[in-house]
């Protein structure tokens, strides 16, 4: 048997919806960072999409 089969899978970093009540402030703060650096990350991907589809739309309205 491998051991990879029997630890069990690691867990999300921030599932929404979680119970909040067992972490600490530090780990509070530490999920909020994360999430602020997420909605960065997603709101450049959404400015790169919007962007490619204006110029695809420039170039073919030509």
């Amino acid at each position: 048997m491998d051991w990879d089969d029997v630890r069990p899978k690691p867990k999300a970093a921030i599932v929404i919806g979680e119970e909040l009540k067992t972490l600490s402030v530090a780990d509070l703060k530490a999920r909020v960072a994360a999430c602020e650096a997420e909605i960065v990350r997603l709101t450049a991907e959404i400015a790169g999409r919007q962007a490619h589809e204006q110029a695809a739309s420039r170039l073919f309205k030509s």
